[in-house]
């Protein structure tokens, strides 16, 4: 397997899968890998020949530095992990200033409001963080198709925005959640819950598939005030918001509209660690 730190050295090794027309998947990944990460490398192993995973805790998008710190990181069982999947995967794991250069700062973009709700009301700056970053990492891998989770949801449609907007040729691929048992959304911060929250944290799921029963008979109003509800009555963790939004604009529900798709989107606190999580309401 090939580990990269250098972008120029990893364009080298790129070159010639470049010049024989091959397929180039780009998985990127904050590290910490789980089996949504490597569900994700899967997938993109079936349609690409030849796949990139970043490996790169991205400063620029965390508004808490404290956040920031405790971040999970072990890159050498990041690595094993993926060598189990394939000998053939190049892992990319550049340092901040090598990504950046000298000045490590967001740039500026315009989501058409994508960036504004939800995540981007409640941590400042974070969507310019992540447009910087996945746009300088599309810059160094030049990658055919990348591959994201749709637990970001967010997240997802605004690289899908980014690629519009700076007009950059690549297939945004999104792939479904992966859950545990429990239901709860596989996510590396799910490492840093003790067993009880981990186990407690699962009321999120068990609230989003009610939302979507809901959604059938019932009101935004009437299912925003029953989550938050429920969420008061139960101990163990804190909502910071729920909201329900159409799937393509992100904007928050109104009034339903024949055609229209919807997703009910969860964040909550289990202590001090912050659990995101959504679900399709219609298909």
């Amino acid at each position: 397997m090939q580990v990269f730190k250098e972008k120029e050295l990893l364009k080298q090794s790129l070159s010639n899968n470049k010049l024989a027309g091959n397929t180039i998947g780009l998985v990127p990944t904050m590290g910490a890998l789980h089996e949504g990460h490597l569900y994700l490398v899967k997938e993109a192993l079936k349609s690409c020949d030849q796949v990139v995973v970043s490996i790169f805790v991205n400063p620029t998008q965390f508004d808490n530095p404290e956040d920031l710190e405790k971040y999970p990181r072990n890159l050498e069982k990041d690595i094993n992990l993926l060598q189990n999947i394939s000998e053939e995967i190049i892992v990319f794991t550049p340092n901040a200033n090598e990504l950046y250069g000298d000045l490590i700062i967001s740039e500026h973009f315009d989501f058409d409001g994508l960036d504004i709700v939800m995540e981007g009301k409640h941590r400042t700056g974070h969507f310019d963080g992540v447009g910087t970053v996945v746009k300088l990492l599309f810059e160094a891998v030049e990658p055919n198709k990348a591959f994201f989770g749709e637990k970001d949801y967010q997240q997802l449609q605004i690289i899908r925005k980014l690629t519009e907007i700076e007009n950059i040729p690549v297939e945004i691929v999104g792939c479904p959640i992966l859950r545990e048992e429990s239901g709860l959304a596989r996510s590396s911060r799910n490492e840093r819950l003790n067993d009880l929250q981990r186990e407690k944290a699962a009321f999120i799921f068990e609230t989003l598939k009610e939302t979507k029963t809901l959604f059938g008979t019932k009101s935004a109003n009437y299912i925003n005030d029953w989550v938050e509800q429920q969420f008061r009555n139960y101990p163990f963790l804190e909502l910071e918001y729920f909201e329900i939004s159409d799937a393509k604009t992100l904007k928050k529900l109104t009034e339903k509209r024949e055609g229209e798709h919807y997703r009910a989107f969860i964040a909550a606190y289990a202590g001090d660690i912050r659990l995101i999580d959504n679900l399709a309401l219609n298909n």
